[in-house]
């Protein structure tokens, strides 16, 4: 495990040499239990005026979205001590002009993460992680603001994990990785994104990331699951706030070169699709928001990567083309509905409906699903404890190409699916999350149900326990020791039943969602 002795001097260092700062990154659909602040005060029935279902979030459109970065109104109990200040809530690096027309802000990200996993009832191996790498902001006036992000990493999976990156070429939203002392793996990552307001209900972003759409734990519309992508995002809000209307254009990636020949010791030159998404949000009431949403993966590139592209791809109305190409057209188009309705300030409940096609549940790219969820904040009268219940059913045949087996159009990219991270299949989801200042303990229970051709496959018995403590709030650096645990049930045919129990010791910056419950 190279690099450890320098990442820990790195860590100690980035907590004594920070400068004053108040706020966090904007970009990211956050760690989804450190998120739930913001999903609390989101929740809140005097937020009427924000969208809640679609992240990340931009806070340029109201003022009511700045506590997401507002780490000193979460977590201040500090007073008047500088020294405890930096170490506990300021950023590794700040910079702000006098009149505060810009500023600038850095601070590392690092994973040192060491356990052990016990495989199959008889195996049991180290597994870890290291990764090195930062994150950096800036802002200039008030209209402009960019954000990048690099990590390295070097990791030994459980058993599960380790089978799914070899099958599939990459470790799960985290992109390709080249192989690391035989059986670990190499793989590193980007994101970044520059953001313009030219006026008060328009903001304008262009990036390489990923977005989610939805109020709950999985989205089986647009998910943060899989790899990150390039994509221009334009936002625009209407009727004092209540309505706000988006458009994403990206480029997805199939991991295959389309037929095109590699010559020898290159790089594979891989398909890219383009893709466009439309997601309507409007707030009915206080209390109440309606979404629709409308994604589309057009043509993919022929065997030489040139995209040909109808003019419709550019046409921005919400289901016009829909209309015009139909649920059986070979572009793949899905579609859906996201709900969420506050019922008080601590208890909300959401749901999503998808649709595929609706002609033939059994045949390739024919298939629907749907969530439902709740989520009690300050449960039983207990300050900072979240409690979440969802249900997700989505139809096996889910997100393919329209046309067949092939996966040149599939509603995916880099080998996963963009929204319902196991693809397919029922589950039941239980979270909580419980905070008393910087501890922190949370915990979550999938239950999966898998069929193949309607008949039962296998069921996944999955459960995570996390206690921790944040030691710098401003990006999420904290320590904490997990235990997963993971019972896979065959029901169809005479496999092996899996079953995976590890545990984690971990000094992290959590700044961002990586699924590994499926």
């Amino acid at each position: 495990m190279p690099g450890l002795k320098v990442t820990f001097i790195f860590l100690i260092l980035s907590n004594f040499l920070s400068f004053s700062l108040k706020s966090q990154f904007y970009n990211l659909p956050n760690d989804y239990f450190y998120n739930t602040f913001a999903q609390r005060q989101l929740a809140r029935i005097d937020t009427d005026q924000v969208h809640s279902s679609i992240e990340p979030y931009i806070p340029f459109f109201n003022e009511k979205y700045a506590f997401v970065g507002d780490t000193h109104r979460i977590f201040k109990y500090v007073k008047n001590d500088p020294l405890l200040e930096k170490v506990f809530f300021d950023h590794l690096i700040h910079i702000t002009s006098k009149k505060n027309t810009y500023e600038f802000k850095i601070d590392p990200i690092l994973n040192v993460s060491l356990g052990r996993s016990y495989s199959d009832t008889t195996h049991y191996k180290s597994i870890y992680t290291n990764t090195r790498g930062f994150i950096a902001s800036g802002r200039i006036g008030k209209d402009f603001y960019f954000e990048t992000m690099f990590a390295e990493n070097q990791s030994q999976f459980p058993y599960y994990i380790s089978n799914f990156n070899n099958q599939t070429g990459v470790v799960p939203g985290q992109g390709r990785y080249k192989v690391f002392k035989t059986t670990g793996y190499d793989y590193a990552f980007s994101s970044g994104f520059i953001s313009y307001q030219p006026i008060k209900h328009l903001n304008i972003q262009l990036g390489h990331g990923k977005q989610k759409i939805g109020n709950g734990y999985r989205s089986l519309l647009l998910s943060d699951n899989s790899f990150n992508y390039p994509y221009i995002r334009i936002t625009s809000e209407w009727f004092k706030g209540r309505l706000q209307y988006t458009n994403i254009y990206a480029v997805l990636m199939n991991l295959t070169t389309g037929g095109a020949k590699t010559p020898a010791f290159t790089e594979p030159l891989f398909q890219k699709k383009a893709v466009s998404f439309q997601y309507l949000s409007f707030n009915v009431t206080k209390r109440i928001n309606i979404g629709l949403f409308q994604g589309m993966v057009w043509n993919s590139a022929d065997s030489m990567n040139r995209q040909h592209l109808d003019w419709q791809y550019f046409n921005p109305v919400i289901f016009s083309n829909l209309g015009y190409y139909g649920l059986n057209n070979k572009n793949n188009i899905v579609t859906g509905a996201n709900l969420n309705i506050k019922i008080t300030n601590e208890l909300s409940v959401y749901g999503q409906f998808m649709g595929d096609d609706f002609s033939n549940t059994l045949k390739t790219g024919n298939a629907f699903g749907y969530q439902a969820g709740i989520k009690y904040f300050n449960a039983f009268n207990l300050k900072n404890l979240m409690l979440q219940a969802e249900y997700n059913n989505v139809a096996e045949s889910s997100y393919n190409s329209p046309l067949g087996a092939t996966s040149n159009q599939s509603f995916s990219h880099y080998n996963q699916t963009l929204a319902y991270t196991p693809g397919y299949g029922r589950e039941f989801i239980l979270l909580a999350d419980y905070k008393v200042q910087r501890i922190f303990v949370n915990a979550k229970v999938n239950l999966q149900h898998l069929t193949l051709h309607k008949y039962a496959l296998y069921n996944n018995a999955i459960s995570s326990i996390q206690l921790g403590y944040t030691i710098n709030s401003a990006y999420n650096f904290n320590v904490s020791l997990g235990y997963n645990y993971r019972y896979q049930n065959f029901l169809s045919y005479s496999a092996s039943n899996n079953k995976t129990s590890f545990y984690t010791l971990s000094l992290k910056t959590n700044l961002y969602n990586t699924y590994f419950d499926f």
